[in-house]
């Protein structure tokens, strides 16, 4: 019977997704660069998806001779060293000890973003609204306000709390612009607040955000998010 970890899986898939993205064979690191020692393209893969799967498998209780052993075993046609019922029994651990640690980050988070959103709505210029969103005015304009179906052109900036940034308008080449009604609860409150011309700090809550689901590998469940907008056209929708 022939088992495999869905964190080799994903491991696989997200490196076959990077490679046809290429468009010409990365260069090799210059001297000193990290990566150096990783001179082959055999050995830039392997170790990219050993990364892959040692963050899949972070937090878990797993050791790391047998892991790579078994993997040595799979790709080499070996017999396994475990009956078909201990690798199952083993692959039923695993999986429970990797739902305890998304539980527990669900609600380490919630916590986290709970005290952050305290202390943030008691800063200067910080407003809260009733659904919990909060906003503060970096620039104030006098265009028109748009409604939930109409289509907004806006630069963004997107944050953790701990300031680490998981998106932006410029990292995808200038503004982008989408209809308010189709993005996250709250960007539609939010813009439909807005004038055109102004610039907003939104703090955004997890449960106006992605929730326990999260997004991605950088937006975890429960993550509160932070986001400088700046409204620049709004278009009714015809």
């Amino acid at each position: 019977m022939k088992l495999r970890s869905a964190a080799l899986v994903a491991a696989v898939a997200a490196c076959v997704s990077f490679a046809s993205a290429q468009t010409a064979p990365p260069a090799p690191p210059a001297p000193g660069a990290p990566g150096a020692a990783l001179k082959t393209d055999k050995e830039r893969m392997g170790y990219a998806l050993g990364l892959q799967i040692g963050s899949d498998l972070k937090g878990l209780e797993v050791d790391d001779a047998a892991l790579s052993a078994g993997i040595k075993d799979a790709m080499a046609g070996n017999k396994p060293k475990l009956t078909d019922k201990e690798i199952t029994d083993s692959m039923a651990a695993l999986r429970t000890q990797a739902m305890a640690r998304e539980d527990a980050k669900v609600v380490n988070n919630q916590k986290a973003g709970d005290d952050y959103l305290a202390a943030n709505g008691k800063k200067e210029g910080v407003k809260t609204t009733a659904s919990g969103l909060q906003y503060k005015v970096i620039k104030s304009g006098t265009g028109k306000s748009p409604k939930a179906t109409d289509t907004v052109s806006v630069n963004y900036r997107g944050t953790l709390t701990n300031g680490k940034e998981f998106d932006s308008s410029s990292a995808h080449g200038g503004p982008a612009s989408f209809p308010v009604n189709q993005v996250i609860p709250g960007w539609t409150e939010a813009l439909q607040l807005m004038k055109e011309g102004d610039k907003w700090q939104l703090t955004v809550p997890a449960k106006l955000a992605y929730a326990e689901r999260g997004a991605g590998p950088d937006i975890g469940p429960n993550e509160v998010l932070i986001f400088e907008v700046e409204l620049l056209k709004v278009e009714a929708a015809k």
